[in-house]
């Protein structure tokens, strides 16, 4: 009989290879969350939003005020061995993730994405402020006290014009690497309401992440909402799919052709026949996009990067380095998705054969690459 999946995380070995035994790595994508929102996020917001926290909540568009609905037996999607000794919610403690994480994964490089960070809220004038204390939040609690790790700048997304405002606010300040959205945005993600965004983050210098998951009130289904939580995930790649092909279509890529974006968590595999539809739909209908100068593949390979995890492991793996070849070994960024269950350990995400020199960049030089204004 199959045992429960917390019984197989709680009887694992905890025992580590030393991080110097290690090659270091950038996890591109770490999920930390407040101990507590009155203690570490009130101060950096004014009375009257503590007074609509406490009193109204948070709004989301999306029926859950809590996150995503599932899997109720692990809140929080967390691992359950990344619950802080001392309390605490998985990812709130900075001493913890050293010794849980960044030490024994030999992490030189963490991108801190906040997912509780008032995006997509009903109330903007509320994300706002949220938005902007949970920015402050990150630098006092975790990038001041740690400087492998590189905050966030999570932005009101929804309102594009308040959103380049708050990266211009960050911009000077080299503890923010990024700029973070959510897939799940109300509009598609390359119409003309998000632009603001890419322009301040292009004209900043700051790689534009969007991450899975959000709160734009559509089911992540094209058809309606679905049924199980398998459905979910995988409704995650529908997301980026998505999300990308109106970027290209729309002609952010083509207006800004310095603007870097990361999408986070969605797999990566994908990526290969979506470019190869899209190049073929636009080359038998250019007449109707152009103010497209080039292909779609030519867009994504010049400006688009991706996070490793979830990995799509296929049998026989070497499909796998099919996919990767095709991607290019120069736009993944590793990522373990701490401290969610769903979390990949560098030492076995890679099938051995692969070289050193691609494994160095797998794991580090791209990160290093695409964060390098900020480094």
């Amino acid at each position: 009989m199959t045992a429960p999946m917390d019984t197989q995380v709680l009887d694992r070995p905890t025992a580590r290879r030393p991080a110097q035994t290690r090659i270091a790595i950038a996890d591109c994508d770490i999920h930390p969350s407040p101990k507590s929102i009155e203690k570490e996020v009130f101060p950096f917001l004014d009375k009257r939003w503590q007074h609509h926290m406490q009193t109204y909540g948070s709004l989301p568009r999306h029926g859950y005020q809590n996150g995503p609905a599932y899997p109720k037996g692990q809140p929080d999607a967390a691992r359950r061995d990344a619950y802080p000794p001392n309390g605490g919610r998985p990812g709130s403690d900075l001493e913890f993730m050293r010794e849980h994480h960044l030490d024994p994964l030999n992490v030189q490089l963490g991108i801190l994405n906040p997912l509780r960070s008032g995006q997509g809220m009903q109330n903007l004038d509320f994300a706002i402020a949220y938005c902007r204390a949970i920015n402050e939040w990150q630098v006092a609690e975790w990038t001041s006290k740690e400087p492998r790790l590189k905050a966030s700048i999570v932005v009101p997304y929804e309102d594009g014009a308040a959103s380049a405002r708050e990266i211009e606010r960050c911009a000077g300040n080299r503890d923010y690497a990024q700029v973070l959205l959510l897939s799940r945005t109300a509009d598609p993600a390359g119409q003309r309401r998000y632009w603001p965004i890419y322009e301040a983050a292009a004209a900043a210098g700051l790689p534009v992440a969007i991450h899975a998951f959000g709160y734009g009130g559509s089911p992540v289904s094209g058809s309606g909402w679905p049924s199980y939580y398998i459905e979910e995930m995988v409704g995650h790649s529908q997301c980026s799919q998505a999300l990308l092909t109106s970027m290209i279509f729309e002609g952010v890529f083509e207006r800004l052709p310095t603007l870097k974006l990361v999408l986070v968590e969605s797999g990566f595999a994908w990526l290969p026949p979506l470019a190869w539809r899209l190049d073929k739909l636009a080359t038998r209908m250019h007449d109707e996009t152009p103010h497209l100068s080039m292909l779609p593949s030519e867009y994504i390979r010049r400006q688009v990067w991706l996070t490793t995890q979830p990995m799509e492991e296929p049998e026989p793996r070497k499909h796998l380095l099919d996919t990767i070849d095709w991607i290019g070994w120069d736009r993944l960024l590793f990522a373990t998705d701490y401290p969610h269950w769903d979390f990949d350990d560098p030492q076995f995400v890679l099938p051995p054969k692969v070289g050193e020199a691609q494994r160095q960049k797998f794991f580090m030089d791209n990160a290093r690459a695409v964060y390098a204004d900020r480094l």
